[in-house]
């Protein structure tokens, strides 16, 4: 599974450090912390994916239709966007201030057109009928379509791919996560605050 390039800083010799007081033994709750609320959010984005594509599988052949001309529709004025922020930066390097400010108006109104559909996109994805005859279903790991006629090669590939193994690890790292924590022995605060407060003898 690839995520791209993560967008905090990772120094080598911090990594080190971290890894070697983690062999000795050292414990850092607060990176542990951040670590499961991060795969965390990754596993409930995949489900809400997951439960989207479900919601897909029930439409009728004219719903689909109707879904896939509005995610044709999103995807262009995605490319749209991309296009017009490049022309902003360009002109503004160039110092075309003015035309520059031009297709900012333009880049916003095309977020604009492309939150509506986004928002029509899920209105018809809540309100899908069944169809009843569908030949699909979706992986309930990596949220990906998985045809019944598949053959047992397809399928093993699929099991072995990057994005269904990345996910399967995930899934299991929060499993683990929640064993650890009903495992660990909860130890009393001690009131240091009081402690430190008291005057000398």
């Amino acid at each position: 599974m690839d995520l791209g390039p993560c967008p905090q800083s990772h120094l080598p010799r911090y990594k080190e450090l971290y890894d070697a007081a983690v062999a000795r033994g050292e414990s850092f709750p607060q990176i542990t912390s951040e670590h499961q609320r991060n795969i965390h959010m990754f596993i409930t984005d995949m489900d809400r994916k997951i439960a989207a594509n479900r919601r897909r599988l029930d439409q009728t052949p004219e719903e689909m239709e109707k879904s896939n001309a509005i995610m044709r529709d999103i995807n262009e004025i995605g490319e749209a966007i991309t296009a017009a922020e490049n022309e902003m930066e360009k002109l503004g390097e160039q110092g075309q201030v003015e035309e520059s400010l031009k297709e900012l108006a333009k880049v916003d109104a095309l977020k604009a057109e492309r939150s509506e559909k986004e928002k029509e996109f899920q209105i018809l994805q809540e309100n899908s009928g069944a169809s009843g005859h569908q030949k699909l279903r979706v992986c309930d790991v990596c949220g990906a379509y998985l045809s019944i006629l598949d053959s047992d090669r397809r399928l093993a590939d699929h099991f072995s791919g990057k994005m269904h193994l990345g996910y399967l690890r995930l899934r299991e790292l929060l499993v683990e996560f929640e064993k650890r924590k009903q495992a660990a022995p909860s130890h009393p605060r001690h009131d240091t605050t009081r402690r430190r407060s008291r005057s000398p003898p």
